[in-house]
């Protein structure tokens, strides 16, 4: 199989529960990190990594994600009107950066479910998933460096980075040998341990390229941790089925954004980014230490 990605699943069906009662009538992937949606620095690392077609999972009250990205003649029209070109300029590249599709989660059965949703769509390709609140800042696209993997090694990738080990039982931990530099051959997943259950400190964030195998995998897959259909679950038989799996640990900076402490840390570490926010948010910052 030739790994050519050109397709990327953006699952954004969830409740946004941590985040109510905000998230109760806009979706979290809405909300701004400074002055844009969180969704929309997820979309524009695919887009840059040579995604051609994202496909947002969604489910009943997520409509704002899909109008964001649509076409708004009506704000097109005031905008030239009043001679807004720049603004103008940021609207249209919005509407034009990529194919977006959307398919229904009718039903809140996981993340392997949602992924299992876009099958259609998908067929029978390789492509990513890159979870709607995750924020990965780096000079080079993380999913762009995962496909380059994928392509050299033409087996399916998965996003890395070291936790503290007391923080394990947090995420689904891989295990392995490091066959170059930033990239494991995994050889166990675990998802969710006690610290006593391993000793890796090595977790997977949400960032994939998979094969279009795993929607078989996913079809028959029994639910797993929460009564969900997990898909580390689906990863370890992919794993154990297909020749292996490889874990990247990415260069850059996480931000989990689906968390509230993890929101406010993007919003200030993009905000300091910018030269004219820079200045007042120091003095800002110095009222409150």
């Amino acid at each position: 199989m030739k790994w050519q990605v050109k397709k990327a699943v953006i699952p954004v069906a969830g409740f946004g529960i941590r985040f109510l009662p905000a998230s109760k009538s806009i979706p979290k992937e809405i909300f701004p990190i400074v002055d844009r949606p969180t969704v929309l620095y997820v979309v524009e690392e695919a887009y840059k990594a040579g995604i051609e077609q994202i496909i947002f999972v969604t489910a009943s009250g997520k409509s704002a994600i899909e109008d964001f990205f649509d076409i708004s003649l009506g704000l097109e029209a005031f905008l030239e009107k009043r001679q807004k070109s720049k603004e103008l300029e940021l609207v249209k590249k919005l509407s034009n950066m990529v194919e977006i599709i959307s398919v229904r989660q009718k039903d809140p059965r996981g993340l392997g479910h949602a992924i299992y949703c876009a099958r259609n769509i998908v067929q029978n390709e390789p492509f990513c998933v890159l979870l709607g609140d995750d924020l990965i800042d780096s000079k080079v696209p993380c999913i762009k460096r995962m496909i380059d993997i994928a392509q050299k090694y033409e087996k399916p990738v998965i996003a890395a980075c070291r936790v503290p080990k007391d923080k394990v039982s947090r995420y689904g931990i891989i295990e392995g040998k490091q066959i170059e530099k930033r990239v494991i051959k995994v050889s166990r997943m675990i998802e969710k341990p006690e610290p006593h259950q391993t000793k890796s400190d090595v977790a997977i964030i949400g960032r994939y390229v998979l094969p279009p195998e795993i929607f078989d995998i996913l079809k028959n897959l029994p639910p797993g941790e929460g009564k969900e259909v997990q898909l580390t679950d689906a990863l370890i038989r992919l794993n154990r089925e297909h020749d292996g799996i490889l874990g990247y640990l990415f260069e850059g900076t996480r931000y989990d954004a689906g968390d509230i402490y993890g929101f406010i840390e993007a919003n200030i570490a993009y905000a300091m980014k910018r030269p004219e926010l820079k200045a007042k948010l120091v003095e800002l910052f110095k009222k409150f230490v």
